[in-house]
């Protein structure tokens, strides 16, 4: 694979990767498969060209590092975008993956924020809107806001773990980025004004 995208396949190609690499985990697939479709729903608020490309792929490819084979650090962002760097997947694509919803707060929490800054961290609509879609499915690809899905994450995952030792300082940048992600969509139902 090269460093580009390219029309269309890379996309088949990142849900057949994610499927082979998560089917023993049926729940994180799940809620990967929710997690796609909800990034085909706001795609259009991402531009065009390549970004709405980027955002298809990095959504079914942001939860492979919980998959068993690519586990090293234990922390599935990292895992997953060094595996995506060393398999030749465009670099934005590792960086998406990466930092996928505010992952440098968990990052921190665990002890990981210098391994994590091998992959830059992008800002834009593209990074929103993974965020979004992320955020606004639950485990099993259920839809949710926001609010139920930080509220489901910090039950699950306990008082004690590394997600509530950075809930402070990561839910507002969630929070942001899914205002943000509606204020481009309202923008977009909008109807323009003739001149």
């Amino acid at each position: 694979m090269t460093g580009v995208l390219g029309p269309g396949g890379d996309v088949h190609r990142a849900r057949d990767l994610a499927q082979t690499l998560l089917v023993d985990l049926p729940e994180r697939w799940r809620h990967t498969i929710g997690v796609a479709r909800r990034a085909e729903q706001v795609q259009d608020t991402v531009g065009s060209g390549t970004d709405g490309e980027a955002l298809l792929i990095a959504a079914w490819l942001h939860d492979i590092g919980y998959a068993a084979e690519l586990r090293d650090t234990g922390f599935h962002p990292l895992d997953g975008a060094r595996h995506l760097a060393v398999t030749g997947w465009p670099p934005r694509i590792a960086v998406l993956v990466a930092h996928h919803s505010a992952a440098r707060y968990l990052a921190d929490t665990r002890g990981l924020a210098e391994q994590l800054e091998e992959f830059p961290c992008e800002q834009s609509p593209v990074s929103d809107a993974l965020i979004y879609a992320d955020q606004t499915v639950g485990p099993n690809g259920v839809t949710m806001n926001l609010e139920q899905r930080l509220t489901d994450m910090l039950h699950r995952h306990g008082p004690g773990s590394p997600n509530a030792a950075a809930h402070a300082r990561r839910a507002p940048e969630l929070r942001a980025a899914v205002q943000r992600v509606d204020q481009r969509q309202a923008a977009l139902r909008r109807p323009s004004s003739a001149a």
